[in-house]
């Protein structure tokens, strides 16, 4: 004889509001409680039915027998000195990821950098989260997870005013538009007004150049693009983003004119460049750059590189930095210098690892290499 197996619970956490209506209709309720529900969940960050005061008792008990909101487990959570927080997240297969909120404007901003994988399914050579390898993508609630938890931890949204989360970037572990069909419903629920309710323009994906891709999600939705370019040069950048060899600088580009040509709006892509000792930041690389980009509409981050042991790469100095900037300024480009952040904490750009059982065995070569170099 065998025990009776209790049936698995639906998540509603990562549910988008279609799904979250369809969700009530097959359990014989009206619509409209998906709205308010959904406002429990991401307005108040309420993971209990018995307190969605608004629903009646008989719903609640329902709701507690057939579903469950469940967030990713919190692993850690440590403040920087700079005030910048970094989470390390559990997710379902007992895999770390990490998010990292950061304030500016004296908290008046606060920017969750929300991971999208299980590592990373490229491998930029200046990236400390490529070499952890990869193991897989993160479904929506793991996804959407990361800002519940973060919303949770500051308090809950109060008003439109004062979200404890202002701004989402898909920066952190992983390439958004490999996981596209896990990203998209996830950053439809930031936007949703029964969700996170954030302007399009505060949601920003950043990917390393999945052209096919960029495209598709110009179709789906306008949140705001940016791109991990580091280098004005075919040559220079498959070095630094092996991607390049399938996609390269000018496809790329053409990608990001017709994204902008579908949005309803004056936008800008952003670029990232990342600036490394020697490999990118000469004058030369400022003048290429600027070459480069004189068409397409665009403002340049420029992001000192954040060490991480045996990269092989060097962190400029400060001056340098500067002058890379200067070098644009005159050729007609305002490029601020991102400041590291939560670097005391490994919460700064490039320094996410997590957790990760790699399945590409990138890692295991990576450390061997390591190895036979120290030899």
């Amino acid at each position: 004889m065998t025990a009776d197996i209790a049936p698995q619970k639906t998540n509603l956490l990562g549910m988008s509001r279609g799904e979250m209506e369809a969700f009530f209709l097959s359990v014989g309720e009206k619509k409209f409680r998906a709205a308010q529900v959904m406002k429990w969940i991401h307005h108040e960050g309420c993971d209990d039915f018995a307190a969605m005061t608004n629903i009646s008792k008989a719903l609640r008990v329902k709701l507690a027998e057939v579903a469950e909101i469940r967030g990713p487990g919190v692993v850690y959570e440590g403040t920087s000195s700079d005030g910048t927080r970094k989470w390390v997240l559990e997710v379902e297969d007992g895999s770390y990821v990490e998010t990292v909120l950061i304030p500016a404007d004296n908290g008046k901003r606060r920017t969750l950098c929300v991971s999208s994988q299980v590592g990373c399914s490229l491998d930029c050579s200046f990236c400390s989260t490529g070499k952890q390898g990869f193991q897989r993508n993160l479904t929506a609630a793991e996804i959407i997870g990361q800002v519940w938890v973060a919303q949770r931890s500051v308090g809950p949204r109060k008003d439109t005013a004062n979200r404890p989360v202002t701004n989402v970037v898909m920066m952190g572990m992983g390439e958004p538009l490999m996981n596209f069909d896990n990203v998209l419903p996830a950053m439809k629920l930031m936007l949703d007004d029964d969700g996170y309710g954030l302007s399009k323009r505060r949601v920003t994906l950043s990917t390393s150049g999945v052209v096919p891709m960029i495209d598709k999600l110009g179709d789906e939705i306008d949140v705001s693009l940016a791109i991990s370019l580091h280098a004005a040069t075919d040559e220079l950048r498959t070095e630094l983003v092996p991607i390049n060899r399938k996609y390269n600088i000018r496809s790329l580009l053409d990608a990001c004119h017709r994204y902008l040509a579908k949005c309803d709006d004056t936008r800008m892509i952003t670029v990232e460049y990342t600036l490394i000792k020697d490999v990118n930041d000469q004058q030369i690389h400022a003048e290429q750059l600027a070459a480069l980009l004189k068409e397409l509409p665009s403002k340049i981050n420029l992001i000192p590189f954040n060490p991480f042991p045996h990269s092989g790469y060097e962190k400029p100095s400060r001056n340098q930095c500067v002058r890379f900037q200067q070098w644009l300024y005159e050729l007609g480009y305002t490029a601020p210098i991102r400041t590291t952040r939560g670097e005391d904490i490994d919460a700064a750009c490039g320094q996410l690892v997590g957790r990760v059982k790699d399945r590409t065995k990138r890692h295991e070569r990576y450390i061997q290499s390591i190895q036979i170099d120290a030899d």
